[in-house]
């Protein structure tokens, strides 16, 4: 990857945002309400945290900034809805690893997929690590075990995820890839009736989030192996790193903000200086350390770099593993 990711890239976006200059764009935005566009339905972490940031970048902008829910298409549509905005600022893609950057390979037929054509990054927000869970019927009490005992039983293996071409999908190919292991694939409508069947054993392993898996961990019904990010997380404190049973296998789910390409270049330096602003907020902190995601508030430089990154890094394993969709 070009850079660390560490919360110091979070502390850096905090000490150089004071220093952006404004000239007349920025002076005069925004001249009515702002809209954080995202395609997924209320209640996620991404939703939690827009409506966290949003009432305060409204206080230092002087005008209302409005979440808006728009679902449906693996983020195709709030895609669409931003692509077709005025280039003004006004409204913010809000979108996730998914419609950020694997959609542009999975998706490759649909010019408004092209994330890199059709816009400019404002900001990296936050990131949030997956968790390796398996169910009862997997014996393996380590990362490296369920690695051997895969490579031991090619195809017979199974792990579950939320759907094909999702994140939790990819990890499991992505570990495929780099253990050179062949497990198979089982695509549910969601992360619950996946992690339903994990339980009863009807599948062996899953890649998801945490806050998902937690409930389940809890109570015993299954184990977590391994955490996917590059640090541990706090509320999983004796789970290893995945990284350090397979050194180049690190996974975060991130959150990002973009605007259509042509937005004044002052009005995204402005844009990124309040998101910066409002995730230092101490209430912002606390409830997004509940949530387990690592503020970030990269500059638009560093996010554009990471991004593309991040796309030939998941358009390589879509390409690998052949995953194509409806």
């Amino acid at each position: 990857m070009p850079f660390s990711r560490t919360r110091r890239r979070f502390l850096m976006g905090a000490v150089t945002a004071p220093l952006l200059v404004r000239s007349t764009w920025a002076q005069t935005f925004p001249s009515r309400p702002i809209r954080i566009i995202i395609g997924f339905p209320p209640g996620g972490g991404i939703d939690i945290l827009a409506r966290l940031i949003a009432p305060k970048m409204s206080e230092r902008l002087g005008q209302p900034v409005i979440v808006d829910n728009r679902p449906g298409a693996n983020g195709q549509i709030a895609t669409q809805a931003v692509a077709q905005a005025e280039p003004d600022g006004h409204a913010i893609l809000f979108g996730t690893t998914g419609n950020l950057a694997i959609n542009q390979v999975l998706y490759a037929n649909r010019p408004v997929a092209d994330i890199e054509r059709n816009f400019t990054p404002v900001s990296e927000v936050a990131s949030l690590s997956f968790v390796l869970v398996v169910g009862p019927t997997m014996p393996a009490k380590s990362f490296k075990e369920l690695i051997e005992i895969a490579r031991a039983r090619p195809g017979q293996v199974l792990f579950g995820s939320s759907g094909i071409g999702g994140l939790p999908h990819l990890c499991g190919e992505l570990l495929n890839l780099r253990a050179s292991i062949r497990t198979v694939h089982v695509p549910y409508r969601g992360s619950a009736p996946a992690f339903t069947d994990l339980i009863s054993g009807q599948v062996h392993y899953v890649f998801d989030a945490l806050a998902i898996a937690q409930p389940h961990i809890a109570s015993g019904a299954i184990r977590p192996l391994a955490v996917t990010g590059p640090q541990k997380v706090e509320a999983l404190p004796n789970v290893p790193l995945a990284k350090e049973t397979l050194p180049d296998f690190e996974v975060v789910n991130w959150y990002g903000m973009v605007v259509r390409r042509g937005t004044p270049v002052d009005v995204i330096s402005r844009l990124h200086q309040e998101v910066t602003f409002a995730l230092h907020e101490p209430g912002v902190i606390q409830r997004c350390a509940a949530l387990g995601l690592d503020l970030l508030g990269t500059t638009p430089e560093q996010f554009g770099a990471f991004q593309h990154a991040e796309i030939l890094k998941w358009g390589a394993v879509i390409k690998t593993a052949k995953i194509q969709v409806e």
